[in-house]
């Protein structure tokens, strides 16, 4: 008897930021998760480059909003959760 094949890790959202109140011209920012050695969560940069952005599971970029929200100037942007082929 086999074991069964875990459930692949339901990698496919990143997380996109844009200046409230801005024109569409504008263009988005998407978080790169920085994480330690073993892995653990440490923050977030945003980068423009939509390529070299972090692709997560729902519960990481949750994190990440979790993260944004607290900074200073979290109330000047709208952060959000956005499926990788969006």
């Amino acid at each position: 008897m086999t074991q069964p094949e875990a459930a692949p890790i339901d990698q496919r959202y990143l997380v996109q930021q844009r200046k409230v109140g801005t024109a569409d011209k504008d263009v988005p920012v998407f978080a790169r998760a920085m994480r330690s050695k073993e892995g653990v969560f440490e923050g977030v940069s945003f980068i423009r480059n939509k390529d070299k952005a972090s692709v997560m599971t729902l519960a990481e970029a949750n994190q990440v909003i979790e993260w944004a929200a607290k900074k200073p100037l979290a109330a000047a942007y709208v952060t959000t959760i956005i499926c990788k082929g969006q």
